[in-house]
């Protein structure tokens, strides 16, 4: 049945305000379902209320347009043109049935007389399904199991439709749900500790990545694309430096089914047209983009995974075979394999991989040094990842350095980022453009003009190849940038230790004056 009409209820007035109210009342949705469980249904309702607003916003251009001629189009015209899924496939948009749109599901949201929310909203994600080709297989339909609690969730359909401020458009509502469902994704990725960071990487780690490589046109690719994440962030640098957002073409893959439907939803919610592949599948066993010639790679597989699909003949493993019991080498091969005559990449990794010799791993990283395709190297400060304490490593590859050929950069930024909580890093605006915007200056592109690179002591140092050798060809940065110097007026240590002493003895004095005047108290209190 559908439910009394009510006052409406007062609606957040910032995105802030919003994605609170929604993360408080999905938090209520737990019960008995752990986060995987519950994080699929709030992102299935954050999807489904952006391709319904996406599809009433086309319908009203559509209305719109016909309106504009009156004289060839009458009402039952219009009315039979905004019902054709064809008027809608050809902008982009997803047909949305009328049982499927969110104005039917918020006006059921305690269910009708036949039929729970729960079974209302899975026969919704089914039509779309069905009529669309490109979500077949993508939408979760756990709506109206035992673990859902009917009524909150009818209450979480009514707190999505304050998403849709008054007067904004769907547009503005598209754009709002995008900041919502990577609200969500984090906030997921915080509920589920390590396994949380399989679908997720930190915002600002990602950030360094896309602005140090600068990903304007072209291919893009990710072999092991969790939730679409580095995606998202080159459509937002392309939107930052405003170029054209269909410049570049999304390429991706994913073997976590959950997660490669997450990763489906995002692109669509931010209106990223992306090859994932027809479904979930292992990049090592199944390439699903065989012949990629990608121009930008972003990536951040999997941590030192020991059970992968390895083979001894893989064409892949140009400078050697990873060893079995750690995949770090085989993403970084699969991953050069993949770059275009003048491609990049930037890969997450774990910092053993700057330094390992275990199984092979040594001579490999040698020759990929001696190939001249290591760019950059910057280690990163600790706790960046909530859901692992491995400390990490940017990895930049690069096929075409110019007047850079036969040197590599080592950025020490161990020392940035500040604390957003107690167990999370973060980095800042002022540290991702220091970064990156030493790697440009090093490389003498357009965006560092005016700015020339120079070796910074305790931050940055540019290496000969031949440096690198002499090294083992270990790639840690702080084997190669020193220590920083020390300021003007710093005190020689001799001195510093001998105030420090003087201080302290002092502070000592103190403390045997006042415990003598305490006890002197204390026995006359006796």
């Amino acid at each position: 049945m559908a439910r009394p009409k009510k006052a409406e209820a007062a609606r957040p007035s910032t995105t802030k305000e919003l994605q609170d109210l929604l993360w408080a009342s999905a938090d209520k949705l737990r019960g008995s379902m752990d986060a995987s469980q519950y994080k699929d249904v709030v992102l299935g309702l954050v999807f489904l209320k952006y391709v319904s607003d996406a599809f009433g916003e086309r319908r009203q251009a559509i209305r719109a347009e016909l309106e504009a001629d009156p004289i060839a189009y009458d009402e039952d015209d219009i009315l039979a043109t905004m019902e054709d899924p064809d008027e809608f496939a050809g902008s982009g948009v997803f047909w949305v049935a009328a049982p499927a749109r969110w104005s039917y599901l918020a006006d059921h949201a305690r269910g009708t007389d036949t039929q729970t929310v729960g079974e209302l909203i899975n026969a919704a994600m089914i039509a779309l399904m069905g009529d669309n080709k490109a979500l077949a297989g993508t939408l979760p339909t756990i709506f109206n199991t035992e673990s859902v609690d009917q009524r909150r969730l009818g209450e979480l359909i009514d707190l999505l439709n304050s998403a849709h401020f008054a007067g904004e458009g769907a547009t503005k509502a598209r754009d709002l749900l995008g900041e919502v469902y990577e609200y969500f994704l984090g906030k997921f990725a915080a509920a589920e500790g390590k396994r949380g960071g399989e679908f997720y990487t930190p915002p600002s780690v990602v950030r360094v990545l896309v602005e140090m490589m600068r990903p304007e046109q072209g291919r893009i690719y990710d072999p092991c694309c969790g939730s679409g994440g580095m995606f998202v962030q080159a459509e937002k640098f392309l939107d930052a430096h405003h170029k054209n957002r269909t410049a570049l073409s999304v390429y991706g893959q994913e073997l976590n089914e959950r997660t490669w439907r997450m990763a489906r939803m995002n692109l669509a919610i931010h209106g990223i047209n992306g090859n994932l592949g027809a479904s979930w599948e292992d990049t090592f066993a199944n390439d699903l983009h065989p012949s990629l010639e990608a121009d930008f790679v972003l990536a951040n597989p999997p941590f030192n995974i020991k059970d992968w699909a390895r083979r001894e003949d893989d064409l892949r493993w140009r400078f050697g075979v990873p060893p079995a019991r750690n995949a770090n080498y085989a993403w970084l091969q699969h991953i050069i394999s993949k770059l275009a005559p003048g491609g990049q990449a930037g890969v997450v990794l774990a910092n053993g991989s700057m330094s390992s010799n275990s199984g092979g791993e040594g001579l490999i990283r040698a020759q990929i040094v001696e190939a001249d395709l290591v760019s950059c190297m910057v280690a990163l400060p600790t706790q960046l990842f909530r859901s692992t304490g491995i400390p990490v490593c940017l990895w930049f590859l690069h096929k075409a350095k110019g007047a850079r050929s036969g040197q590599v950069l080592f950025i020490d930024a161990r020392e940035l980022g500040h604390m957003i909580d107690r167990a999370e890093r973060s980095l800042s605006d002022d540290d991702i453009a220091r970064i990156a915007g030493t790697y440009h200056a090093w490389l003498g592109l357009p965006a560092a003009e005016g700015t020339r690179y120079a070796d910074v002591p305790g931050f940055c140092y540019s290496a000969s190849i031949a440096e690198v050798k002499d090294a083992d060809y270990a790639l840690t940065p702080g084997r190669y940038v020193g220590s920083p110097e020390p300021s003007e007026d710093a005190e020689h240590l001799d001195d510093k230790i001998a105030r420090l002493t003087a201080d302290l003895l002092a502070a000592m004095d103190v403390s045997q004056r006042l415990d003598a005047v305490v006890r002197e108290q204390l026995g006359r209190l006796g």
